[in-house]
């Protein structure tokens, strides 16, 4: 099937590095006009990418960005993030702003960018997490916003249906430039690798891949859904630990 997005305008917040990079670069190469947007520029500037600063913590400031636009195709929501954190080490108001980045401006950024999506009968792609899927200690309210957002993506699928398209990808570990930060060196790396059923970590364009389909006319069908981009998820630790067939592999 056609997946090209040739002469379509896509946004990708927070799309200068990780993720958001390889989410900008996939809607690039399927031949989207591409606006990536964040606080700070790029180091290295996006071949095919055009940036824009904006804070998405602003609400104003994200309604002039979308209202300036000339048009807008697609909205992929993937700026967020939190650094590790127990609960009790931080006040209520860091963890607030955790949310605020996770949740809050994802819905503010669809609000501002809805009239240009409902007249072009567009899509956004919300970047979840499988942290909003299970126990997330030292990102708990990490997890609470990403659990929000897959719910936001659904109620909001139902309420602009027909016109604009909402999904979610349910993303697990990528490897990234950031990737030493949480899993150290690179035998860190592969260790955390050997937990994934198919044996590594994402790579920035997978996660790119499988936003680009949904955003296409090959999924033209599908919205209110929660595409999981884990790698078969995490092998059950009970597996591990029982001791019934410790000897069958004698």
């Amino acid at each position: 099937m056609d997946n090209s997005l040739r002469g379509r305008t896509v946004v990708v917040t927070g799309g200068t590095r990780g993720v958001g990079a390889g989410i900008a670069r996939a809607f690039a190469e399927a031949g989207a006009e591409v606006v990536v947007c964040a606080r700070r520029a790029p180091e290295v500037p996006l071949a095919g990418a055009e940036f824009m600063p904006l804070d998405l913590r602003d609400p104003p400031a994200v309604h002039a960005f979308f209202a300036a636009l000339p048009r807008l195709d697609v909205l992929v929501n993937n700026a967020g993030g939190t650094p590790y954190r127990l609960l009790t080490d931080a006040t209520p108001e860091r963890h607030a702003r955790v949310v605020e980045l996770n949740l809050v401006a994802p819905l503010t950024a669809s609000l501002a960018a809805y009239e240009h999506l409902r007249r072009a009968h567009g899509s956004i792609v919300m970047i979840g997490s499988v942290s909003g899927t299970r126990p997330s200690p030292g990102s708990a309210a990490y997890g609470a916003a990403k659990a929000g957002l897959d719910n936001l993506a659904r109620s909001m699928a139902v309420e602009w249906a027909p016109y604009i398209r909402v999904n979610t990808l349910v993303v697990g570990m990528v490897r990234t430039e950031q990737s030493h930060l949480h899993y150290g060196d690179e035998a860190g790396v592969a260790a955390v690798a050997r937990t994934v059923p198919l044996g590594r970590l994402a790579e920035p364009a997978d996660v790119g891949a499988a936003a680009v389909f949904l955003a296409s006319p090959a999924a033209a069908y599908i919205t209110g859904a929660s595409l999981h981009v884990h790698g078969g998820g995490e092998r059950p630790a009970f597996l591990d630990a029982a001791t019934a067939h410790k000897g069958d592999e004698t």
